[in-house]
């Protein structure tokens, strides 16, 4: 049965990031919660939301967000686009995440067996290239496989977790309001590739935590 969590929302970036990190070994573990998703949950959330991350993910069918973080309703600001892509609409979620629900968190999700990953190299390969507007998907994930080639990247899981980190990127060098956060200590950004094979969102990247407050979420090093 469902239950709703009545503790704090994390205030900090290690908090909320240790909430999540929490939440996935459960998924892992077949031990989920599945937090908040009760009647009560719902009624709370007629009036308003206060999400404790935001999080970018691909939109692949085999990685659903909230189900691999074992969060609830109300619990993550997700934006999903295949490949994880960044466009300005993607930036400006974001940054309403990051400016007007205070996330303490946002995360960059890639996953394992990524299509658009396939795809683009692929394409780059000379092995075809999509019609109509997945070519756009094409454009934007090549320059990270790109990278990843001159860097003498070659299998597949490789390229995958450079797109990752080439997104946190992104995120950071085109969105001033996002990158200001970071740098001051109040939003944490975690790159994460997760791995359909067994469940875990393996951390890549982790930006803008303080070592009091990870100390204090992390208590253990873990």
């Amino acid at each position: 049965m469902a239950r709703t969590i009545t503790t704090d929302r994390p205030q900090t970036p290690s908090a909320a990031w240790r909430a999540l990190k929490d939440g996935n070994r459960r998924f892992m573990d077949f031990k989920t919660e599945r937090p908040n998703q009760d009647r009560r949950r719902r009624l709370e959330l007629t009036l308003g939301q206060s999400p404790i991350a935001a999080v970018l993910a691909c939109s692949d069918s085999r990685a659903p967000v909230e189900m691999i973080f074992d969060q609830g309703l109300g619990d993550l600001f997700v934006v999903r686009t295949a490949g994880e892509i960044i466009d300005m609409a993607v930036l400006g979620s974001l940054e309403y995440a990051v400016e007007s629900l205070h996330v303490p968190l946002v995360v960059v999700m890639g996953h394992e067996s990524c299509g658009a990953v396939q795809a683009t190299v692929d394409a780059i390969d000379g092995k075809g290239i999509p019609n109509g507007y997945q070519r756009v998907l094409i454009e934007k994930v090549s320059p990270s496989i790109m990278e990843a080639r001159a860097a003498g990247t070659g299998t597949i899981a490789e390229m995958e977790e450079r797109h990752v980190g080439e997104t946190v990127d992104q995120v950071l060098s085109r969105s001033p309001e996002i990158k200001a956060r970071v740098t001051a200590g109040m939003c944490g950004l975690v790159g994460v590739r997760y791995r359909l094979s067994d469940g875990l969102a393996d951390p890549l990247v982790e930006v803008g935590f303080r070592e009091s407050d990870w100390e204090e979420a992390f208590p253990d090093g873990a």
